[in-house]
């Protein structure tokens, strides 16, 4: 498809409404805040040792809700996100690996009936190393009684099924940027085009592979796999002569998104 004929990020979310005549647009709206968050990380992840953008944050003594030491960009990340989100009136609160408590929409802002969870900068251990990272996203319903009642989130808000969230995606910052996301109609994934700043659909559809021959897993925590996953990984290292007959290759690049976005 020539690149003039491809469908920017706006125009597949603006065909995706299509589908709900009575939605108001904030779903919309919402949807591309969360994608200029990332544009903005992904430039400040290019810049690195440039932009002073290396290294632990509070000298390393800073750590997030998972116990794992933050990066200066974890910081960085996770206020680009709130920034960028927090003024729309579409989101009634977010909550973030490196926020402790949910993040309550301030006063002066209009709130929404949506609830958006990240990471902000998956994989962050990989900054100083230069390997690929992401960030992570999820946008759910506030619960009735939120939206209604005007009262602040907490955490039992935002832990709800899997299978009512309105949106999914993540961000993969790499040779190029890229923005993957699903609405509930499949898998897209729109590349950064860095002449427009705009998001273009390059990969329509996706789903992972009828047949594969790569699986990615931190073969460090081997002592701590359950029996049915150490069991899986040791017929794809048994290779040709096993019990799935072929040969498989390992990949771990200490990325969630990386590793998902390899794999699909």
């Amino acid at each position: 498809m020539p690149l003039s004929k491809r469908s920017t990020l706006t125009q597949f979310l603006i065909e995706e409404r299509r589908r709900f005549p009575a939605a108001s647009g904030d779903f919309n709206a919402l949807i591309l805040d969360v994608a200029l968050a990332c544009k903005a990380i992904a430039r400040s992840v290019a810049f690195g040792a440039l932009g002073d953008m290396l290294g632990n944050h509070g000298g390393g003594d800073s750590v997030n809700v998972q116990g794992e030491t933050q990066k200066k960009l974890d910081v960085i990340s996770n206020d680009m996100f709130i920034r960028a989100n927090e003024w729309g009136g579409h989101l009634a609160g977010m909550a973030s690996e490196e926020m402790e408590q949910p993040y309550p929409i301030p006063p002066e802002y209009p709130r929404g009936k949506y609830l958006l969870v990240f990471d902000p900068l998956d994989g962050s251990s990989n900054i100083d190393v230069n390997v690929s990272v992401g960030s992570i996203f999820s946008v759910l319903r506030a619960p009735k009684a939120v939206v209604e009642s005007g009262r602040e989130v907490v955490v039992e808000d935002f832990l709800q099924p899997g299978t009512q969230q309105v949106a999914a995606g993540y961000a993969l910052y790499g040779p190029t940027t890229m923005f993957v996301l699903t609405v509930g109609s499949g898998v897209h994934g729109f590349t950064l085009d860095p002449n427009l700043g705009e998001f273009k659909l390059t990969h329509p559809r996706i789903r992972i592979p009828e047949d594969t021959h790569e699986f990615a897993i931190n073969a460090s925590n081997s002592r701590f796999w359950e029996a049915p996953v150490k069991r899986y990984v040791d017929e794809c290292l048994a290779g040709r002569t096993g019990p799935r007959g072929k040969d498989f290759n390992m990949r771990w690049i200490a990325s969630m998104v990386a590793e998902a976005h390899r794999i699909l």
